[in-house]
């Protein structure tokens, strides 16, 4: 991809932490507090003058989950989405050096605290980031994501990733096929659904994506069933399943 030289201000921080599993009202699951997630928010699709998510539909650029939350600091989100998103592109090995140190102090605190740290680099972006070497570099850290590039998933179902890096391959209004094809070899997919969860999906049983997001943790042949939110609320691309469901139930 060309260099645009785009501005930016450097950010002081690149990662968020989720808030506290151990506090958290929202978890019902007891089992699922021992972990805690470190979250990198570029912006997504072509928002900062570079695409991060080769592999976008119309519909999921234009229902993307950056769109969901108070939309009165929706600027401020961007901006800051922006910036991160320009210093990855445009000052790759800097960027890389701050992201390891954040990541290693995500590591340290969760030892010293007693939880399991994770991490998920692409939540509103489908970067590569395996190309990096980041996941040897932190073994004993969970690493997670979504992806809509086929090819990303075809080598994690075959074994050519880290073994501490995770992937469900997520269905947008044009790669039905592609789902079917990574369910049948063992995959997990997310589906976004516009109201309930079907209890299957295409003869797949499908679990919840919106009581926990520890996607590691689902069993294989899964259909990780999510909540349209944001702007997929009123999608009408077929990249939300609204009332069409059963004809792929």
């Amino acid at each position: 991809m060309t260099k645009l030289n785009l501005p930016y201000d450097k950010p002081k921080k690149l990662t968020f932490k989720t808030g506290n599993p151990k506090t958290d009202k929202n978890l019902k699951i007891k089992s699922l507090k021992k972990y805690w997630i470190l979250r990198l928010n570029l912006a997504p699709y072509n928002l900062s003058g570079y695409n991060v998510c080769a592999s976008a539909s119309v519909g999921c650029a234009e229902s993307c989950l950056h769109t969901a939350g108070n939309p009165m600091f929706q600027a401020q989100k961007d901006k800051g989405r922006i910036n991160r998103s320009r210093y990855y592109m445009q000052s790759r090995v800097e960027f890389l050096k701050q992201l390891i140190r954040e990541i290693k102090n995500h590591e340290i605190y969760c030892n010293k605290n007693n939880f399991k740290p994770v991490v998920r680099l692409n939540t509103t972006s489908d970067i590569s980031w395996e190309i990096h070497g980041i996941f040897e570099l932190f073994p004993a850290i969970q690493f997670y994501d979504y992806t809509k590039i086929k090819k990303r998933v075809i080598k994690y179902l075959t074994n050519q990733y880290p073994k501490n890096y995770h992937l469900t391959f997520s269905m947008h209004e044009t790669n039905y096929n592609d789902c079917m094809e990574v369910l049948r070899s063992g995959g997990n997919i997310a589906v976004v659904f516009k109201d309930k969860f079907p209890e299957t999906f295409n003869g797949y049983k499908v679990v919840s994506g919106d009581e926990s997001d520890l996607r590691f943790l689902d069993p294989i042949n899964s259909v990780v069933g999510l909540k349209a939110k944001g702007k997929a609320k009123t999608d009408m691309s077929g990249f939300v399943m609204g009332n069409t469901i059963g004809d792929y139930s």
